[in-house]
């Protein structure tokens, strides 16, 4: 039988999804209504139930192509953004037991904005290479040499962890220089704002295959949720429950990896949502991963829509990049943890 303390965790857990379902809808509705020129949230919404064939409804076209083609498909890239980070961090603070963790720990953004600048500034490629793709090689390539230099999957977690800041330190290292001897002005305005975060320019094939990398990398770490509850406590008592330790961080990091090389490359460096979320998510539904994962992925989906409405409303008229506003939240997040986590006198 359930005890207490379990089913409360489990009321908690559909309380949680049911008002952040509710909150992430309105939220998408929002940030799909404003913009250069403000539309109707009631427009947005017959908008989007026309084009399910719910309604018929007479809706303008400009403001209707306006809705489907250019902004929702922002919002639900955004939501897809910050459910992806937040399942990541969740992830990597239980393989590397360390409250701090989060998916760029790994130096995969480090190595996603090199690729990507390469293609930008240096036109590797010619034009064959896109801008995303590029961004994506970068990733995979920082995600090789965080392996090689943590000698895989048998190495502590603090061994790991030190292999992504070298890793990270390498590629922004190696951006830097690209910029610095290479960029022209406009170019390097455009580089400092990619490396920051963007939702500008996202449509609907970014929110395709988007959805399609997070749903099976969902169902992955879902599947192996018993595994992530056993590395919180060490790879010890891990492999004493039956766990096949090398095999199952392996294909955790990998799917990680995966997942943030594929959000990098289409939004964008941002920091600080795989820090933040999983921290709220397991307050609210406790620690055990069955639970904490869906947790974050909607704590994550509704903090970065939001995020991405701040951006554009903190500054009339201009859209500030979305990784200053996760920054904002995360770095003060961020002191508060390291200070709880000081060695006690």
């Amino acid at each position: 039988m359930k005890t207490a303390t379990q089913m409360s965790a489990g009321l908690r857990l559909v309380l949680l999804v049911v008002v952040a379902a509710l909150v992430l809808l309105g939220a998408v509705a929002v940030a799909t209504a404003i913009g250069e020129y403000n539309i109707p949230v009631r427009t947005v919404f017959l908008t989007v139930t026309n084009h399910l064939g719910l309604t018929a409804a007479d809706v303008p076209k400009i403001e209707a192509s306006v809705v489907w083609n250019l902004r929702l498909s922002r919002s639900l890239v955004a939501a897809l953004c910050g459910a992806g980070l937040a399942i990541c961090g969740a992830i990597l603070q239980a393989l590397l037991r360390n409250p701090l963790a989060e998916p760029f720990v790994l130096g995969v953004s480090a190595g996603a904005s090199t690729g990507a600048v390469s293609v930008l500034v240096l036109g590797l490629g010619a034009g064959a290479v896109s801008l995303s793709f590029g961004a994506f090689v970068g990733a995979f390539a920082a995600f090789a040499l965080v392996a090689l230099l943590s000698n895989g999957a048998t190495s502590g977690p603090n061994h790991t962890i030190l292999a992504g800041v070298a890793a990270s330190q390498l590629f922004n290292a190696l951006t830097a220089y690209i910029v610095t001897t290479s960029a022209s002005a406009q170019q390097a305005r455009s580089v400092m704002f990619w490396l920051l975060g963007s939702f500008g320019g996202v449509r609907w094939p970014q929110f395709h295959l988007l959805a399609i990398v997070l749903v099976v990398s969902l169902a992955i770490c879902i599947l192996m949720a018993r595994a992530l509850d056993a590395f919180t406590f060490g790879d010890e008592d891990a492999a004493a429950l039956g766990i096949p330790v090398a095999r199952t961080r392996l294909i955790l990091f990998a799917v990680t990896a995966l997942m943030t090389a594929t959000i990098v490359s289409q939004v964008g460096a941002i920091g600080f949502v795989g820090l933040v979320v999983p921290h709220a998510a397991r307050y609210v539904v406790g620690p055990l991963h069955m639970r904490l994962l869906p947790a974050s992925a909607l704590l994550g989906a509704v903090f970065m829509v939001i995020a991405d409405i701040a951006s554009r409303v903190l500054v009339s008229q201009q859209t500030i990049p979305i990784g200053v506003v996760t920054a904002l939240v995360g770095v003060p997040f961020f002191a508060i943890i390291l200070y709880r986590a000081r060695p006690q006198s």
